[in-house]
């Protein structure tokens, strides 16, 4: 493994460079406890319950900026 000299980089290479790192980590890799499991699962399971509730960003930034 080679290492990457990250010192001289730009903070918006840093964080492509970290987004670059995170995309390749396979998700069912990925260690998580039954407790958090189940905490996704019930947000997952809200979210597409209340997905007809939710409001366009643009009506959102028209009643915030009239």
């Amino acid at each position: 493994m080679s290492a990457i000299d990250y010192r001289h980089m730009t903070t918006l290479e840093k964080l492509d460079l970290i987004g670059e790192i995170w995309d390749s980590i396979e998700q069912d890799t990925l260690p998580i406890s039954p407790e958090w499991q189940a905490e996704l699962d019930r947000r997952n399971a809200r979210f597409a319950e209340e997905r007809g509730q939710a409001v366009p960003w643009s009506a959102v930034k028209a009643k915030l900026r009239p």
